[in-house]
């Protein structure tokens, strides 16, 4: 594995914010000034395709990246939000009903997180104007 790639590794492996491409060059120039954005991608795909990472594709918003221990999400349908939720394994389960070894499975469940919510009640209510969100999430 080449220092990069480690260094990838070692990011995505620490955080728990759910980090997009950008996120992770932005840490990765922390230390290594010169390093380019397309190492990072090509790094990141590569770290996925050995089963290193998780890869998590989310609707109209730029993929994230997390660690491979065993978890879900909930993610928020109005500001993309990520949260980790950890539920039972449901590999078993779902092997039994399609008869296939199961390699893996992403279970992503939606929600409007809390911040939203409120945001979106003040919004109702007329109190409040909309708030951006960084989307980054973490565990509940």
């Amino acid at each position: 594995m080449t220092k990069y790639a480690k260094a990838i590794h070692a990011i995505v492996e620490e955080s728990r914010a759910h980090m997009t491409a950008e996120q992770i060059f932005g840490e990765l120039r922390k230390r290594y000034p010169r390093v380019v954005l397309a190492t990072v991608y090509n790094n990141l795909n590569h770290l996925w395709e050995q089963g290193l990472i998780r890869k998590i594709p989310l609707e109209r918003m730029p993929d994230r990246y997390d660690r491979i221990q065993r978890h879900d999400h909930l993610v928020c349908r109005r500001c993309g939000r990520l949260m980790d939720i950890h539920l039972s394994d449901l590999t078993n389960l779902l092997q039994e009903q399609v008869h296939i070894p199961i390699l893996s499975y992403d279970l992503k469940l939606m929600c409007i997180c809390e911040e939203c919510s409120r945001i979106a009640e003040e919004e109702r209510r007329g109190t409040g104007a909309p708030a951006a969100a960084d989307g980054a999430g973490g565990d509940l």
